[in-house]
């Protein structure tokens, strides 16, 4: 069976760079996140449809990382964020978002407790923004009834907090 954790958060908040770093140190796979693809070639603001085409090409992404029966699959996001994305721009879950299930073993929730870092695609770097989107983040999570790992801290902490977590599951 394929351990799969999966890298929350809001933007700029590591998870790209601790996903790859994670799957690194455990010689697993890496699912990374589509959304940020699929928002680099668009030119206007996101659709409800767009959302649910980034959950499934994210869900294409993992199928095809699963085919290779990896020990440990570490995904850079999943439907959670995407619904949580939902929640944020157009201010209510999206039904079919909120029907697909996560697949993860292990969630690990990155804190916004490190700067915010500008760049072309990322919308919600207001100090205000950035914590109603982790709002709605966690809300996302109890609403599954979805445990997760806090990680939060410097680079280093979140580093060997995400360690120890995946260990705590091998």
């Amino acid at each position: 069976m394929t351990l799969r954790i999966v890298l929350s958060g809001v933007e700029s908040v590591g998870k790209s760079t601790l996903a790859a770093d994670l799957a690194a140190h455990f010689n697993a796979a890496l699912v990374p996140e589509y959304g940020r693809t699929y928002c680099e070639g668009l030119d206007r603001p996101l659709t409800p449809a767009d959302l649910t085409a980034i959950a499934e090409g994210h869900a294409r992404g993992a199928h095809r990382a699963m085919q290779q029966a990896p020990a440990c699959l570490i995904e850079d996001t999943d439907i959670l964020m995407t619904a949580a994305w939902a929640r944020m721009l157009f201010g209510a879950p999206q039904p079919d978002l909120a029907a697909w299930p996560s697949h993860a073993h292990l969630h690990l929730l990155l804190l916004p407790d490190v700067p915010f870092v500008s760049d072309p695609v990322r919308v919600f770097g207001d100090p205000g923004q950035r914590l109603a989107f982790h709002r709605h983040v966690v809300a996302e999570f109890i609403e599954r009834r979805t445990s997760l790992v806090p990680v939060g801290g410097g680079w280093d902490a979140r580093r060997a907090r995400a360690i120890a977590a995946i260990e705590s599951c091998l």
